[in-house]
């Protein structure tokens, strides 16, 4: 549907979806009528268009843990950072959400939000759009579909890989090997479904990083079976290989050896022809070191710049002489009129894995009966998490790879195995509960909205109070850390757009500013795998450092749970209080720096409001020690200098300078009123401290007489006139070296500045004697004599 922006893409109702299958104005996929499709067959066809939907997908199962681990608790030797238990990839049914669909929305919408490029970037390149097309090749198992960005080079496809994983491997596997097959295919095994079970094996204890790091020696089985190329009609076989990952594309590719470099490896490996599609130019030979000549078995590597396309065509087809774009576009156009393809826009961006196998979390608001699943009504929900005293996941042999999750929820038959009326006219039935949970996303995707109407019962927000509170553009500022910035933040804008496409929210960006800021840092310790022991049980010994005996490797990061080098505030809290770390973590340096902790330091930020506390309040007495002597007119100016300077620096998030410009006022303060200082200069003094120390200035405010909070009075803004010096000191220069500074009125000109600086008595002196060549004065800047 088009959107709310006028663009392609929106999320609808499912309900206008079945309202479209019954009346006839969509027609269902296999063309027969929706009357005359049983239940069970509207649902499944329903579900495969929702944006939430369950599917069998490869996941990172350790069965030494009992659950299934994200990518990031995966070491770098295949073994869960938790135990250190094996960690297998395989297929198991999960909940995902359909981001996909909003891809494109997701790359083109960034233009509308004021982030910093890296960011911006950062989520371009994870959703990876790509411009291509997708072709098929027939098989005895069907169409295998596989998406490429050079479909000009179609001819030049001599082999196909698919992912281990990939749906299609087991109907392909054939029953025996054929005749001759070249022994280097088999992977000496007799046949080929043992073959490829091994393999799969192997395969499944790999992560994707190490399985597309490049390795000299390639590694693949045949399937047994051939696809057709859909352009010249010739079989080729196909292959299972690690290189090639069900979450990009279609987990399919038509290998092209002339023109990938993997490709070109793995067909010297495996003895697979290597046929030209783009005409190298001379310079390419030369850095081989070879003779021109389109004999691909004499080249080194593959070619994979640009050139005119060869031996490219067919009785309808001809690709000779074109260049890339050209060619690109006459094949396109030739696969979607022989129905052998069409162009497509692809993304590196997987729909999201939206299940846990743990207790905590939001429990999905789902049943099943005998047919799949089954959304709750409204009148039921919430789903609350039953009671329980047993949270672990059940675990397994560390090695067995084929067994099942079983999930805490599991456990407690009484609340998984219901009875229920869904008042759809079936009266009740028995169902069983989905006993996945929510990730922690499900909070953090829309938590900001939740401020808008904290005890609203029904209902995200209330319209008019969203529509108030989101403005034309979302969040007005969202200050965050680099590190969400492909996770929470890409899968907030995704959620975000649904709701803003069902109307729920009127802003199609939920965050319309957003500021990083940089890492504090500490030192962190890694144990001989790699992953973060607990800093603070880390203890030193003779230059070495070591966590339970053994021997662990200090760096320095972030300090976070990840590296697990928390700093708790807990400590400073009960030694200096919540206004002396959250002080010091501003005064620390620009707010974008990452800059490292320091404890002892933060005593230097308990000083200033220890000075500042004792420049208002009598330590013997307890009282106010404020006056109401009129303050100098040269006070009210510093006054409104730091006022001034304390406004743009916050308005920067400059919060470092700030606290120096309110120290250099507090310390002048001190010096001119040892006695107390004027009531005029302590009320702004204590509200340019408030956004710093909140507990502290309330205190004072409080202390100083007034009666309600300082949070309803106006934060100090400077006078313009006291902006404006009266006067300015000059440097007065002879021949370049500064000789003198004079103080004149501010404005004065040229010449008044020059008659100004030869009546000093040190300038006089200077020149005296000398011929003056020529005069440069600058008003309010400087005066210098050039002399002979």
């Amino acid at each position: 549907a088009t959107n709310p922006l006028g663009g392609r893409g929106a999320a609808r109702p499912i309900e206008t979806l079945i309202e479209q299958f019954a009346t006839g104005t969509r027609s269902t996929p296999d063309g027969r009528a929706w009357s005359a499709m049983t239940e069970a067959e509207r649902r499944v066809l329903i579900d495969s268009y929702r944006l939430v939907y369950s599917a069998d997908v490869p996941v990172n199962w350790c069965p030494g843990l009992g659950t299934i681990v994200a990518n990031e608790e995966v070491t770098a030797d295949g073994r869960s950072d938790r135990g250190n238990f094996p960690v297998f990839k395989r297929n198991m049914r999960q909940w995902l959400m359909r981001i996909t669909a909003y891809a494109e929305r997701l790359v083109d919408d960034l233009e509308l939000v004021d982030w910093p490029e890296p960011v911006r970037l950062m989520q371009r390149n994870w959703i990876g759009r790509s411009f291509g097309a997708e072709a098929s090749f027939a098989s005895s198992a069907g169409d295998i579909d596989v998406f490429t960005t050079r479909p000009d080079t179609l001819f030049g496809a001599t082999f196909m890989v698919l992912a281990p994983e990939h749906p299609m491997v087991s109907a392909l596997t054939a029953a025996s090997w054929p005749r001759e097959v070249d022994p280097r295919w088999t992977a000496g095994q007799p046949t080929p479904a043992q073959a490829i079970a091994a393999y799969q094996q192997r395969a499944a204890s790999k992560t994707d990083v190490d399985r597309q790091v490049d390795a000299k020696t390639k590694t693949g089985v045949f399937t047994g079976s051939y696809a057709t190329n859909p352009v010249n009609g010739e079989a080729i076989p196909v292959f299972i290989a690690d290189y090639v990952l069900m979450g990009y594309g279609t987990g399919a590719i038509m290998a092209v050896p002339s023109g990938d470099q993997r490709d070109f490896e793995y067909a010297r490996q495996f003895g697979l022809p290597i046929v030209p599609t783009i005409q190298p130019p001379d310079e390419w030979f030369a850095e081989q070191g070879i003779d021109p000549t389109l004999d691909c078995n004499k080249w080194g590597s593959a070619y994979t710049g640009d050139g005119p396309a060869v031996e490219g065509r067919n009785e309808t087809l001809v690709l000779d002489g074109k260049n890339k774009a050209d060619a690109i576009t006459a094949i396109t156009e030739w696969l979607e009129a022989n129905g052998r393809g069409h162009g497509t826009v692809q993304t590196k961006l997987r729909d999201w894995l939206f299940s846990r196998q743990r207790y905590w979390g939001e429990p999905f608001p789902i049943v099943h009966d005998e047919v799949g699943p089954i959304a709750l009504p409204e009148a039921m929900l919430p789903v609350d998490l039953p009671e329980t005293d047993q949270f672990a996941p059940r675990s397994f042999d560390a090695d067995d790879a084929q067994s099942e999750p079983e999930r805490p929820l599991d456990r407690l038959i009484e609340w998984k195995h219901i009875t229920l009326d869904l008042q759809d006219g079936r009266g009740p039935r028995a169902f069983t509960r989905e006993t996945n949970v929510m990730p922690q996303w499900a909070g953090s995707c829309t938590y900001y909205l939740r401020y808008i109407d904290p005890t609203l019962v029904e209902g995200l927000t209330v319209p008019e109070n969203e529509r108030y509170w989101m403005g034309e553009h979302g969040v007005d500022l969202y200050i965050g850390g680099v590190e969400h910035a492909v996770l929470h933040l890409l899968y907030a804008r995704f959620w975000h757009k649904v709701l803003f496409d069902l109307a729920v929210v009127t802003t199609p960006e939920p965050f319309a500013r957003l500021f990083n800021q940089g890492y504090i840092q500490a030192f962190a310790y890694t144990d001989s795998r790699g992953s973060y022991v607990e800093a603070s049980e880390v203890t030193e010994r003779e230059g070495e450092f070591l966590y339970n005996g053994e021997k662990v490797n200090r760096e320095f990061g972030k300090i976070g749970k990840g590296l697990k080098n928390m700093v708790t505030p807990d400590d400073m809290y009960d030694a200096y209080g919540a206004d002396t770390l959250r002080l010091y973590e501003m005064s620390m340096g620009p707010l974008e720096m990452s800059r490292p902790w320091e404890t002892r330091a933060v005593s230097g930020a308990h000083r200033l409001l220890q000075r500042v506390w004792r420049n208002i309040i009598d330590e013997n007495t307890g009282e106010a020690r404020v006056t109401d002597v009129a303050p100098t007119d040269a006070d009210l100016r510093l006054l409104a200098r730091t006022a001034d300077a304390v406004r743009s620096a916050m308005d920067g998030l400059r919060f470092n300078t700030p606290i120096a410009k309110i120290t250099e006022l507090n310390n002048h303060l001190t010096q001119t009123y040892p006695n107390g200082i004027p009531r005029a200069l302590a009320d702004p003094l204590v509200l340019l401290m408030a956004p710093f120390a909140p507990h502290l200035a309330e205190e004072l405010w409080a202390l100083l007489g007034h009666t309600e909070s300082l949070a309803w009075h106006a934060f100090p803004a400077a006078d313009p006139a006291r902006l404006v010096d009266d006067t300015v000191e000059v440097p007065v220069q002879v021949s370049g070296k500064v000789r003198a500074r004079i103080v004149v009125a501010a404005g004065l000109d040229a010449a008044a500045l020059e008659a100004a600086a030869r009546a000093d008595a040190k300038v006089a002196e200077q020149l005296a004697g000398k011929t003056v060549r020529k005069v440069v004065a600058v008003p309010g800047r400087l005066v210098n004599f050039v002399v002979g």
